[in-house]
């Protein structure tokens, strides 16, 4: 049964009481967003550029601009579907009815991406433009929503890092349930056709991706709304963002932490293929325990965010995460057994943060309706998606773009020595100056636990940052 939602007209507490605790219930809902997100979207991240390059036949050089061009257009796109919803009065409230009615459209094109036509030249880059533009802004008209929901169904601070727990836990199931089985399924449904295979692996998977955006629709409320409707232009609400400093550093995180992510995500297979010299199916369970490694790490958080500051703890995971990505740079690709267990342990303590980084986007909002007097849930994910998009289509052009000027050959045995170097760095150092980076940036933010409980504490009474009793 889907909650109904009435948004208040009056000065209403836009804060629920930290002790209004969340089910297990609409944990597990919440968390069927981003499994369903993964479910659609995750066969893109990992494989679509290989996809593209070793399967529809496009120049990778070529498949570099597309995914720049896209990917920065449809970044672009993101504030304004996040000024949207956060403008949206409906029954399911602000946020949910863009899941509900996007879904359909989004799952739908993610199944045309893995098409092949039967297209030449000009005419098959023009299908792939054209189903990788629609699918990039599909998917931020159910992704920023659903990001933005995070923010509004508990102002529990504990709460907030366990429903991002059991979401990222549950994504990685999802995108473990993806590697695992994926190239199995397109040997399968192909028999030896991978166009086919693809196409009809890539369908079932959205199929599922669908069913589990409607179990988090009819599964979460949301509790928190805005003291009052956002009525002012647009552009006002952007200009009162950037005055959110706390934002600002969340978003230059998630910008530089995300492209070395997307490098060495990106790169990955080719990591597996030509230098460690595994066949598919060693392939798969190389990136599959990874997933697994994540899910671990994602279960972990709530331990140890009872027993540490959640802003040390990611500070401290980034630089250890950058440690052992110069690690695996030292050890011979050949050394398959040491390079699983390094990769394994890297995913598995770098996942420990993730859900982390996502709360802070929350508390971000509350510090933002403290300070501004404005909440902005919307506004504030789509900013954090823009810098995700961005981010994404920085790493993926660089992934493409490395792989055309080292000559890369798809499907050659052998890869040139400076191909061979490329890979590894994509892999390794890149990555490492990611983690040392961001968390250089997070020395500077400023809320903490102790922050945050007297920010919801002021909010609940209606006391904001310039008020005389606080200063």
């Amino acid at each position: 049964m889907v909650h109904e939602v009435v948004v208040p007209d009056n000065d209403a507490i836009s804060v629920t009481s930290a002790e209004d605790r969340l089910t297990v219930r609409e944990k597990l809902g919440f968390g069927f967003g981003d499994a369903a997100c993964n479910m659609s979207w995750g066969p893109v991240t990992m494989f679509l550029t290989y996809f593209y390059t070793d399967i529809f036949g496009l120049n990778a050089a070529l498949i570099a601009s597309m995914f720049l061009i896209v990917r920065l257009f449809d970044a672009c796109m993101d504030p304004i579907i996040g000024a949207l919803a956060d403008r949206t009065t409906s029954v399911y409230g602000r946020f949910r009815p863009w899941i509900l009615y996007g879904c359909i459209p989004f799952c739908g094109i993610c199944i045309l991406a893995f098409y092949t036509p039967d297209l030449t030249g000009n005419a098959k880059v023009v299908y792939a433009f054209c189903t990788y533009l629609l699918l990039s802004v599909l998917y931020s008209t159910v992704n920023i929503p659903y990001c933005s929901l995070g923010s509004v169904i508990t102002a529990n601070p504990q709460d907030r890092v366990s429903c991002q727990s059991y979401r990222f836990t549950m994504a990685n199931c999802a995108v473990l349930l993806c590697s695992f089985t994926l190239l199995p399924l397109v040997d399968y449904f192909g028999a030896g056709n991978q166009q086919k295979g693809f196409f009809i692996t890539n369908a079932l998977f959205s199929v599922i991706g669908l069913a589990m955006f409607l179990m988090c629709v009819f599964s979460t409320r949301e509790r928190i709304f805005p003291q009052h409707r956002v009525k002012e232009n647009i552009l006002v609400s952007f200009r009162s963002a950037f005055k959110n400093d706390q934002w600002l550093m969340v978003v230059a995180g998630m910008f530089i932490g995300c492209i070395p992510a997307f490098v060495c995500g990106g790169a990955t297979i080719y990591f597996a293929k030509y230098l460690m010299h595994l066949d598919n199916v060693y392939t798969t369970l190389f990136i599959s325990i990874g997933v697994v490694a994540c899910v671990a790490g994602n279960l972990t958080t709530n331990m140890m965010t009872r027993y540490f500051c959640k802003v040390k703890l990611y500070i401290a995971v980034g630089f250890i995460t950058a440690a052992i990505s110069m690690m695996i740079f030292f050890v011979d690709p050949a050394n398959v057994m040491l390079i699983f267990i390094l990769n394994t342990l890297r995913a598995y303590i770098g996942a420990i943060t993730v859900p982390v980084f996502w709360s802070f986007i929350a508390d971000a909002d509350d510090y933002g309706e403290w300070k501004l007097k404005k909440r902005m849930s919307g506004v504030y994910a789509s900013g954090n998606l823009f810098a995700l998009k961005v981010s994404l289509a920085i790493g993926g052009a660089i992934t493409a773009m490395v792989l055309s000027l080292t000559h890369y050959v798809p499907e050659a045995a052998i890869q040139s020595p400076t191909t061979l170097n490329a890979i590894m760095m994509m892999i390794t150092l890149i990555p490492a100056a990611g983690g040392v980076l961001t968390s250089t940036i997070f020395l500077f933010y400023r809320l903490d636990k102790k922050m945050m409980l007297r920010i919801q504490n002021d909010l609940r009474f209606g006391k904001y940052a310039d008020s005389p009793e606080i200063s």
